[in-house]
């Protein structure tokens, strides 16, 4: 099982030296990744009674194709994990494009996550369909594979079309990975189907436990070998004490995850310094 970070994108700041400290902290502390959250725009839920968002205008957000291509040239190993761009909103080409340019010159080390998102405020400001997102989000993997394997594309959907085209370079991933969010009935029949790995967004819990189940039925109802979807599960760093930190990673191995992040935010850790004290303190327990 494979341990990373998650970026602690709200609380870091905007300094680039201190997301470069942090980058390298989790490196040499030996972390497997990084894995950082996507939000393009925040809106203000002032102006809209009776909204109650996770993030709003005023909480910070590193783009992720930007911030790991910084990212990329200040560290050497470690995995860069979108976690996850909320794919539907963006133009696929260019999508694709940005991530193969980040695979290029992180030496192939992304790991494309990617989901359809909640926020409708963002999807109208980048002139995106909110309503059609998940159907739109298959044909957009399609795309992305195609461009990311071959020199010259064409190709002809309901919501795209290429014509004898195609990108420069290619990544160093012939395809680059690509893993999913969400926990819906449509979003695990889209990962069965199409996806490399799953970020749950839920404890190793017996609910959990029967989501994987069911992801594996799925991915054999589709023809493919469940064992090669990966998963991802969520250590939060505010359960204080190491044993409770190590009773979720034995839970979660229990589970046939690959992958863990240790995640800093939101448990009042006020400096980019403390975020990397506790990766310290939960890599001596790991």
């Amino acid at each position: 099982m494979r341990v990373g970070v998650v970026f602690p994108q709200t609380e870091i700041g905007a300094d680039p030296y201190y997301l470069k400290d942090y980058a390298q902290a989790a490196e040499e502390l030996g972390y497997s990744h990084i894995l950082a959250y996507d939000h393009v725009i925040g809106a203000n839920p002032a102006s809209r009674p009776g909204w109650k968002p996770p993030y709003t205008h005023l909480d910070i957000f590193h783009e992720p194709f930007v911030l790991f291509g910084y990212l990329a040239g200040v560290t050497k190993r470690i995995e860069l994990v979108t976690g996850i761009i909320i794919l539907p909103q963006r133009q696929t080409v260019l999508a694709a494009k940005q991530a193969a340019a980040l695979d290029v010159l992180s030496g192939g080390r992304l790991r494309f996550g990617i989901g359809i998102g909640w926020n409708a405020v963002e999807y109208e400001a980048l002139g995106e369909n909110f309503k059609n997102r998940g159907q739109r989000c298959e044909e957009q993997i399609e795309v992305l594979r195609k461009l990311w394997t071959q020199e010259l594309v064409s190709f002809e959907g309901r919501w795209h079309k290429i014509t004898d085209a195609g990108i420069k370079p290619l990544p160093v991933q012939r395809p680059i990975p690509i893993w999913f969010g969400g926990s819906d009935e449509r979003a695990l029949r889209r990962l069965a189907k199409l996806g490399d790995g799953w970020f749950p967004l839920l404890g190793p819990d017996e609910k959990c436990r029967a989501m994987i189940e069911k992801i594996r039925g799925y991915a054999k109802e589709a023809g493919r070998d469940p064992n090669k979807i990966g998963i991802e599960g969520r250590i939060p760093y505010g359960q204080g004490a190491p044993e409770a930190w190590m009773r979720d990673l034995q839970a979660w191995k229990s589970l046939g995850a690959t992958h863990g992040s240790f995640n800093t935010m939101k448990v009042g850790l006020n400096s980019p310094s403390a975020h990397i004290d506790a990766l310290r303190r939960f890599s001596k327990v790991v």
